[in-house]
């Protein structure tokens, strides 16, 4: 059998044990089969610059993509997360197949492009326009597989089970047509969503219940045991308007009524998870479950901040994700997550573990192992047996001019912007060289025509 095998030289590469210096990693079958350092690049070897394993994006609604900016002009009173969800519904009302494939797309290039090399996609938007059913019930879901396999990106398929417009069982909203199933037709939109991603190497499929306002505590039930071992997200707890819904309908907040009634474990992911209490989030701590934060989206719609000092001290665990997809920059989320704790605190280097800790190392180790556990994968880690995905800095980029070890991460979290990153691979495969997608233009050219359909 012929050997398929590649090497990869870089100037230095952070692995498992820390940074190290003229690093060779071989790859093969997606992975990486062998790790060498201080070694001498090999003639016609391209040198590359710093190395980081790709961040996982552990929360996305592709098709918002489409939708940036469109939600940032004042309303007659005070403007929310419930507002912005009424431009959101109108902005589905026309989306075809074809149209979230090309949103899709557009947004997967981007996400390479700032660093990220999975995708946790919670996706929701399921029927055709006015919630008519399509054959095949994982049509929109096969959009956003054929995305995944146009551009490369990784693929965590999350299939939204969404029934309800509030607490209790309340009835769905005209608005939610598109979105809505009951168990047997979801039970069906699983089957289906697993063939359609198949032919992708190394997706999985998950479940999601949307959240506790869209589901009932029987659904829930019957959802954990469709999912099995898979990994299982739900939103919780973003607004203070959920908190106090939750309270009404059933005298407990969103994360404690759900660490009291679900057996929430380390395959789970609570997505924002904003407004908790201290015991709240020690217990979340406890469970193993991963925090699924947002930053950029959270500020964007005015959530509010995450305790995520409380949870770190209290031994738990974090992920990042782009969610509304507003701006996709893999570091941004990082760096505003530190921003957000230093504004409350008025302090600074606030999520750095101990004294003498880089505060963007230690945050991007963070969300790379907290993402890979909510995505299904055993690792995002430059190191043997791992997916090579693997993102290459610029070395001649300002930012990074005599930086060494941890100092790059510094940098490349707070002094510099996407432009810092260079190359990208995904399961071994090249995709992004000086910055740019392989692909960029053509698919950038087909989103211009989804968009101007969907928006005339």
């Amino acid at each position: 059998m012929a050997d398929h095998s590649q090497t990869v030289w870089f100037a230095s590469a952070l692995l498992e044990g820390g940074w190290a210096s003229n690093v060779r990693l071989t790859l093969s079958d997606g992975a990486i089969v062998r790790v060498e350092t201080d070694v001498e690049r090999a003639a016609g070897e391209a040198a590359h610059g710093p190395a980081l394993p790709g961040l996982p994006n552990l929360h996305s609604h592709a098709f918002q993509r489409g939708m940036a900016g469109l939600a940032e002009v004042r309303g007659p009173s005070a403007d929310s997360f419930w507002t912005w969800r009424e431009v959101m519904y109108r902005f589905t009302e026309r989306l075809r197949p074809d149209d979230l494939q090309a949103i899709a797309a557009q947004a997967y290039v981007e996400m390479l492009e700032g660093g990220f090399t999975r995708v946790g996609e919670f996706h929701y938007l399921h029927h055709d326009r006015g919630g008519a059913r399509f054959a095949n019930p994982a049509e929109m879901a096969a959009a956003i597989a054929a995305a995944a396999a146009e551009t490369g990106l990784g693929l965590t398929l999350l299939p939204v089970f969404y029934a309800h417009a509030g607490f209790g069982g309340a009835p769905p909203t005209e608005g939610q047509a598109r979105f809505i199933n009951d168990l047997d037709s979801f039970a069906r939109l699983l089957e289906a969503s697993r063939a359609a991603v198949a032919p992708l190497a190394g997706a999985l499929v998950g479940v999601a219940p949307h959240s506790l306002r869209a589901v009932t505590p029987e659904q829930l039930t019957a959802l954990v045991g469709l999912a099995g071992d898979a990994p299982m997200h739900i939103h919780i707890a973003e607004q203070t308007k959920e908190v106090d819904d939750c309270l009404a309908w059933s005298g407990a907040r969103p994360v404690e009524w759900l660490l009291g009634h679900a057996p929430v474990s380390q395959s789970w992911c609570l997505v924002h998870a904003t407004h908790m209490t201290p015991a709240e989030t020690r217990s979340l701590a406890v469970s193993g479950a991963i925090a699924g934060l947002c930053p950029v989206t959270e500020a964007n719609l005015g959530d509010g901040l995450f305790p995520a000092v409380e949870l770190v001290e209290a031994g738990g665990r974090f992920g990042v994700g782009s969610d509304s997809n507003v701006l996709i920059d893999a570091a941004e989320e990082l760096r505003l997550l530190e921003y957000g704790q230093r504004l409350t605190r008025r302090t600074r280097n606030v999520l750095a573990r101990d004294a003498g800790s880089s505060t963007g190392a230690d945050l991007y180790r963070a969300a790379a192992a907290g993402g890979a556990q909510a995505l299904g994968r055993s690792a995002a880690a430059l190191a043997v047996g791992a997916p090579a995905d693997i993102v290459s800095l610029d070395p001649a980029h300002p930012a990074l001019v005599a930086r060494q070890g941890d100092a790059i991460l510094d940098s490349l979290v707070f002094a510099g912007r996407r432009d810092m990153i260079d190359g990208v691979w995904r399961a071994g495969a090249k995709l992004v060289t000086n910055g740019r997608h392989h692909r960029r233009a053509e698919i950038a050219a087909r989103y211009r025509r989804a968009l101007e359909y969907v928006l005339a």
